[in-house]
């Protein structure tokens, strides 16, 4: 199915007059239509690819690991190269997608302060290496699109007053009511910078190396729609979009989650499903839940969102041995329509996020959580809350370290623990992401916390690929124990209709011990019952209680156990998950 260039013209045209309806442009809404349309070369001439409406371009194969390009590195071996040989060697029949955290030149922040988002950071490698991982897996690359580096080309023209981006970027008085600005960080939020036409005080959402666009030029549009064309051509299949909720800046609001920040995803949206309608757009937004869900739009905006409430509720979970909030939250999450899904994960680049769980976690239990956190070695993130005051914004820790124990301290459930983690979010609706250094059960990293300065470092541990390579190959070491039993879940998840992103989800009451969901197949031939034991006893479950048709027969996925009699009782040793099936697909 195709359509005409006129009628795919005449909705960039009303997208962008959405957008800069308050905007005085010098360039006719027309005219910048037409430019945005050739810079992703789609032509008048040609037909164009209509895509199709609520199409899922996703299924229960997808399995996404997120990793640095530098995660491995090899003496020797430029660390993409390296890269390429530990998913070939670890991970071929498991991931098939990648999320390359930015691997341009940066000047801070482990990549997200991008200097040139056109090259290759050389360190690393070059876009021979970038597309060598395209033929092999789906690479998700990210858009930093909120801000740059202090220290990028376009910085410095601003600054000299003449060039590409001397007026890309957001700037405000300080007498200006900024009084209900949303902040991440406790830094101030105006940088005093000093220019050809005199100071100017540049806007900081993050730090003063990460300098803010002002959208409102749409100059700075056409920029990255450029930089998303290169990307298409270099392999991306799937776009995070960084930070992109704070994109939009109005003096005197919060300058986040605004309307135009929503028109623009959705305008990127419209020129990348017509350049390759399998592409898939996933929004970064670190907030709370509700103002999370509205990134989806009319299944017109993201085609996945980051479910950012999963990774507190669920540590909290099984820190306390209680899932009365994670049930709660799940039974309030609405099921994606077809055409978006949940990116799930539990342990990323960053810390486990606070704010997602506000609303959700009262602040007695965030307390606690942050508390059991410090002493697993954890650091904590601060941010400024509305009223000036500093509130924990994330808590910085590897996710085995996070899962070392409970409220009452350490104790020897750590890696049973972790597997159950997994196990529930390889369960749940949505696509999984694993964060490299979960899929090898990596420690604290106090080292590089004390070589940065940078509390999010302890959970970006750069390994040697012998080293970890004689680890994997051990039997005794929690790294070979980890990747095998996560491994072995992936496999036996990606053979199961009933584990499509989309398939029908319902949470089961089986009281605070017990967490448990039902998902059944789109073709509703299979049916999963996922239930996890969140403490640190044994617990049991009576199967009647989760209605077994009498009639089929039963069998644990994980186990191969088949259940003979579905109106007993099932017992669950401490942290054990159960995937009980109708029908048993082989991996």
């Amino acid at each position: 199915m195709t359509t005409s260039w006129d009628q795919l013209h005449e909705k960039v045209c009303n997208q962008l007059q959405a957008i800069y309806a308050d905007v005085h442009l010098e360039i006719p809404v027309g005219e910048l239509a037409t430019e945005l349309l050739a810079t992703m070369r789609l032509k008048a001439d040609e037909d164009i690819v209509q895509p199709t409406p609520y199409c899922n371009y996703w299924d229960e194969e997808d399995i996404i690991m997120i990793t640095y390009g530098d995660s491995v590195i090899s003496e020797g071996e430029q660390p993409l190269f390296t890269l390429d040989r530990f998913l070939h060697t670890y991970c071929k029949n498991t991931i098939n997608k990648v999320h390359m955290l930015p691997f341009f030149p940066y000047s801070s922040d482990d990549g997200f302060s991008v200097i040139d988002y056109s090259s290759v950071n050389e360190s690393l490698g070059d876009w021979g290496d970038i597309e060598r991982l395209a033929k092999h897996y789906g690479l998700m690359f990210d858009l930093v699109i909120n801000h740059c580096s202090a220290r990028s080309a376009w910085f410095e023209n601003f600054q000299k007053g003449e060039g590409i981006g001397s007026d890309f970027f957001f700037t405000a008085d300080p007498s200006d009511d900024l009084s209900m600005v949303t902040r991440p960080r406790v830094s101030p939020l105006l940088r005093e910078t000093q220019t050809a036409t005199g100071t100017q005080y540049v806007w900081c959402t993050f730090s003063h190396d990460q300098v803010d666009f002002d959208f409102r030029n749409p100059k700075v549009l056409l920029a990255f729609v450029e930089i998303i064309r290169q990307y298409l051509d270099k392999g991306a299949k799937l776009f995070r979009l960084d930070a992109v909720a704070f994109l939009w800046k109005i003096i005197g609001t919060s300058c986040i989650n605004l309307f135009q920040t929503h028109e623009c995803i959705r305008l990127l949206r419209t020129l990348i499903e017509h350049a390759d309608p399998t592409v898939i757009i996933i929004t970064e937004t670190n907030i709370p839940n509700r103002e999370n869900l509205t990134y989806f739009g009319n299944a017109n905006e993201a085609h996945a969102i980051y479910n950012f409430s999963l990774p507190p509720l669920l540590v909290n979970t099984l820190v306390t041995g209680n899932c009365a909030y994670l049930k709660n939250w799940m039974m309030s999450m609405p099921p994606a329509q077809n055409g978006t899904t949940y990116f799930n994960f539990i342990a990323s680049h960053d810390g486990i996020g606070l704010r997602p769980a506000e609303g959700l976690l009262d602040d007695e239990e965030i307390s606690t959580l942050v508390h059991t956190m410090q002493n697993f070695g954890g650091k904590v993130s601060w941010r400024a809350s509305d009223h000036g005051q500093q509130k924990p914004y994330e808590i910085n820790i590897t996710l085995f370290d996070a899962l070392q124990g409970t409220t009452a301290g350490p104790d020897k459930w750590q890696i049973d623990r972790f597997i159950c983690a997994h196990a529930i979010m390889l369960g749940m609706e949505g696509i999984p992401g694993l964060y490299i250094h979960s899929l090898l059960g990596t420690s604290n990293d106090y080292e590089k916390v004390a070589n940065t300065g940078q509390n999010r470092s302890i959970n970006r541990h750069r390994w040697n690929f012998e080293e970890l390579a004689a680890l994997l190959d051990s039997p005794y070491s929690q790294h070979h124990k980890v990747l095998t039993r996560i491994s072995q879940l992936i496999r036996i998840r990606k053979a199961q209709p009933a584990f499509h992103p989309n398939a029908t989800q319902f949470t089961l009451q089986l009281g605070d011990t017990l967490f448990g969901f039902w998902r059944q197949s789109l073709d509703r031939r299979q049916s999963v019952f996922c239930v996890s034991n969140v403490t640190n006893e044994e617990q049991s479950i009576l199967l009647s209680s989760i209605n077994l048709i009498g009639t089929d027969k039963w069998m644990d996925l994980i186990t191969r156990d088949e259940l003979e009699d579905v109106g007993g009782f099932l017992q669950l040793k401490p942290y054990q998950t159960v995937w009980i099936s109708n029908m048993e697909f082989e991996d």
